[in-house]
């Protein structure tokens, strides 16, 4: 496919963007940036929050996942399925009742300052990190199809990508991407059954079956105690990831308190989460179909060391085979979540900083300094995430979705631990020791992880390194209770 067309396409869907979030951050303030005015549509934030969680990873690592993990990655959908119904009745209601901007603020209203900036580090570690691989993920892709054959080198492209986002992202706030990204999820879910369309016309469906019983594609329940994909593992493993990424996560919670209430609130999480498995198992789908069609006309998938490149298997299939109209429908989709899974970090990010840091106020009235500020604070995590992208450049080895999914053990478990013993004790806490905890928790949790398999004959823990990391905290925080707290 030309490059001009793609570039055309990109900028068509950019300045659809643009316009969409200028006229929904007409007359925009801090109220609107940080919460939307407290009025944002249910069933809006219910679809942003599709893209939000699905992002360019979803996109292109869990379809090209299924080569090595099969149909495992289920076993996680259904206990972020759980996880979601957690949020919604024990967590939601919690940030509800203390009328929260940044969820954080519980952390330091629970225990002190300290435990306030140490949830909130956890959370900008966490989302940077986390953002700059998803954006890697697609701007590699971008790199390939559309900036190579121009000249443009991949620094110069994630600055272009970065720059875009910024564009539309940097006066409107939740106000604006409540909009923006409901749209980016119907392009994305959009170019998904698009593209399993295209496919019936070219899988050889009679010995299509064949091909996928011979390479267990349908294996779904993994049931050996060893692998991290174990049942058990990864369905605990999920209703954790679901609970800390959704429920303890500014990015997932911040469009959830700009409705109107509580009753709306819970609406848009219980009507987002009937969506996870039946989109996750179309995404799934996608990918058995893929290499499928791979294995029935040979073709040579792209390969490095003697392994398949994972992550390049649907862009490398859209683009070269599967007709000239599927690379498009491969660009747009892409796109999409490429914008969605950074736009709305930027702003939550914003947020957290400047409320949880810097102590700003949202009910009152902006001040031009603190705009300025707010502003600033914006323009610098675009470029942390821009840093961040050009490291994991130089570092990335294998699907990202598991590496993001990896890190967020780590980053992730003090958060879960915090909010658990808040949740669940009445114990008072030594604030200036918390930090102490956090930065252990990860560290002792790290020894764990890489010992086991040397001592229980390749034991892997999987995505329980997340409930050793909060077990870890909780202990911790334990250990530094000095007396309990009034009810």
């Amino acid at each position: 496919m030309s490059p001009v067309i793609i570039l055309l396409v990109i900028s068509m869907y950019f300045l659809l963007l643009v316009g969409v979030s200028w006229y929904t951050s007409r007359n925009a303030d801090q109220k609107s940036y940080y919460i939307g005015n407290k009025s944002s549509i249910w069933w809006l934030v219910a679809l942003g929050m599709i893209s939000d969680s699905l992002s360019g990873v979803t996109f292109i690592s869990v379809p090209g996942n299924v080569s090595s993990e099969k149909l495992s990655y289920m076993q996680v959908v259904f206990g972020y399925v759980i996880g979601n119904f957690i949020t919604a009745y024990i967590l939601l209601p919690l940030y509800y009742r203390l009328n929260l901007t940044s969820i954080y603020s519980y952390l330091g209203q629970r225990y002190g300052s300290i435990s306030e900036k140490t949830g909130s580090f956890y959370f900008l570690l966490s989302r940077t990190i986390g953002a700059a691989a998803r954006l890697f993920l697609a701007a590699g892709v971008l790199q390939t199809f559309l900036f190579d054959p121009f000249g443009i080198p991949f620094t110069v492209s994630v600055c272009i990508i970065i720059g875009l986002i910024l564009i539309y992202t940097y006066r409107g706030g939740i106000k604006s991407l409540v909009w923006t990204d409901a749209l980016q999820s119907v392009f994305l879910l959009s170019a998904l059954f698009i593209t399993l369309f295209n496919l019936y016309y070219y899988i050889q469906w009679d010995t299509a079956w064949q091909v996928v019983k011979q390479n267990n594609f349908d294996k779904l329940f993994v049931w050996d105690w060893i692998p991290s994909n174990n049942f058990f593992k990864m369905i605990i493993g999920g209703i954790l990831i679901a609970i800390t990424m959704t429920g303890m996560d500014q990015n997932m919670m911040q469009k959830n308190l700009s409705c109107k209430n509580i009753g709306e609130a819970r609406k848009n999480i219980l009507s987002y989460n009937s969506t996870l498995i039946f989109i996750n198992f179309f995404f799934l789908s996608l990918g058995i179909l893929l290499y499928v069609y791979a294995q029935q006309n040979s073709i040579q998938l792209p390969t490095k060391d003697g392994k398949i490149l994972t992550d390049a298997v649907f862009p490398f299939l859209a683009f070269d085979h599967l007709g000239k109209w599927a690379g498009l429908v491969f660009i747009l989709g892409l796109t999409a979540a490429t914008f969605s899974s950074a736009d709305s970090v930027l702003t939550t990010l914003t947020t957290s900083f400047c409320i949880d840091f810097l102590k700003f106020n949202p009910e009152k009235n902006e001040t031009k300094k603190h705009k300025n500020i707010r502003h600033f604070t914006h323009i610098v995590f675009a470029i942390l995430i821009l840093i961040s992208m050009l490291i994991i450049d130089k570092l990335n080895n294998g699907a990202i979705i598991n590496t993001i999914l990896k890190i967020a053990g780590y980053t992730y478990g003090p958060l879960l631990g915090m909010f658990v013993f808040g949740i669940f004790t009445k114990f008072k806490i030594i604030d200036k020791f918390v930090i102490v905890v956090c930065v252990l928790s990860p560290f002792l949790t790290y020894l764990i992880d890489t010992s086991l398999p040397k001592f229980t004959g390749g034991f892997q823990l999987g995505f329980l390194n997340l409930a050793l990391n909060g077990l870890i905290t909780f202990a911790g925080l334990l250990l530094i209770s000095k007396k309990k707290a009034k009810s």
